[in-house]
């Protein structure tokens, strides 16, 4: 069974890893849609929603620990 700390750095990094993804899709996907985001934008978009999935992420996989115990 995974500690909750590294639980935690799991999520972390799964999640970083998709904030890069995020900003870089904002840039190139949102401007088809009509939305014209600068940079800026991109990473406090991608951060807002980074946030959302760290904590998602973490909760599930500690549910996750605890049906299996």
């Amino acid at each position: 069974m995974q500690s909750r700390l590294s639980s935690a750095l799991e999520a972390a990094t799964n999640v970083a890893i998709g904030y890069l993804v995020s900003v870089l899709a904002n840039v190139l996907i949102l401007p088809v849609f009509g939305y014209n985001v600068t940079l800026g934008d991109s990473f406090a978009i991608g951060l807002a929603f980074t946030a959302v999935s760290l904590v998602r992420s973490y909760l599930l996989r500690r549910v996750f620990n605890w049906l299996e115990m």
